[in-house]
């Protein structure tokens, strides 16, 4: 018996130990619209908007900065011929192992493109082209690309948009151009103008699957200020139509929250999601950004990670709702 307690002591000073490995921000510096990879090296890899720098972690929960440049100084070169801004990358790995970065070109709402670079060495990445441009699509908020491959079918989607709506496109197999014949498709989130106070606006869109369902997490309200959560919908295919967990369409505006704040909260505008990894500890998390009160610069966006848990319906949720 004694032994009995105290296996029963050391796995509980165990779990205790490993829930207290991270504290939020598990990255304090300004690291907006995070994307999270799984190099192979075995390190998870990080790049987030204005991506110069990239950060790297064994564990998901302790960081520190790469002595690699994700990005070239030709290719930025290049880029700074199309924008003046550079916002929310994302990372996705496609058939093969290859991988691209897909990163927001910004001038304006009417002026905003979805560049794509391909990666050329580990986590490095050079400039291909531009994939979609808002000026010939006349969608505005050209932004927050998020590339996503479906194994059933082989076929490659881009989802993207903020203020516009967002859409999704068809890509071809290799991810650097679109489709031909590929047509848009609204699938989420009112335009700004139906919309002003963006309850109902969504942007950084995410692709995630978990049993037989696909859920877009996106985030809505401003990303300045408490009004900014990350939300949830779903399908059973990327090409069905998301609802909410009453079933209302996503392409409506409604999506069921995931994390939110209030005003007052230390911390406060949780939104723009990276990806879900399974930790050591078999629990899943979510990377996201989120403002700290009382930071010296208001517009800081460090990096914070949360534990996702699935109810019995199958739907993604954060203990207390709120980011700690």
């Amino acid at each position: 018996m004694r032994y009995f307690l105290l296996f029963v002591l050391a796995l509980i000073h165990s779990a205790i130990t490993f829930a207290q490995e991270y504290t939020n921000p598990v990255w304090p510096r300004d690291w907006p619209d995070p994307t999270v990879w799984l190099g192979e090296d075995g390190r998870y890899h990080c790049v987030a908007t204005n991506p110069r720098r990239s950060i790297v972690s064994d564990d998901l929960f302790n960081w520190s900065m790469s002595d690699v440049a994700p990005i070239d100084e030709a290719s930025w070169e290049k880029m700074r011929a199309v924008s003046k801004h550079f916002w929310a990358p994302d990372v996705a790995t496609l058939k093969g192992g290859k991988r691209n970065l897909y990163i927001s070109l910004y001038n304006s709402a009417e002026d905003s493109n979805i560049g794509v670079l391909q990666e050329v060495a580990p986590g490095q990445f050079r400039y291909v082209g531009i994939v979609t441009s808002g000026k010939e699509t006349g969608i505005h908020d050209t932004i927050d690309p998020e590339v996503v491959a479906d194994p059933k079918t082989g076929k490659v989607w881009l989802f993207f948009g903020s203020v516009g709506g967002i859409h999704r496109i068809e890509l071809n197999k290799d991810g650097l151009s679109l489709k031909e014949g590929a047509t848009y498709e609204h699938v989420a989130g009112l335009k700004v103008e139906q919309n002003p106070n963006r309850s109902k606006v969504f942007e950084g869109a995410y692709l995630h699957k978990h049993g037989k369902y696909w859920y877009l997490f996106v985030s809505s309200g401003f990303y300045s200020d408490h009004t900014y959560k990350l939300q949830v919908g779903r399908a059973k295919k990327l090409t069905d139509t998301f609802v909410d967990r009453e079933g209302r369409p996503m392409k409506e505006g409604y999506a069921t929250t995931v994390l939110h704040s209030d005003k007052g909260d230390r911390f406060y505008g949780p939104g723009h999601c990276g990806e879900i990894f399974k930790g050591k500890d078999k629990k899943e998390y979510i990377f996201y950004h989120c403002h700290v009160e009382g930071s010296r610069n208001r517009n800081s966006r460090p990096f914070f990670i949360a534990q996702i848990k699935w109810d019995k319906a199958g739907w993604p949720y954060v203990e207390g709702g709120k980011p700690q």
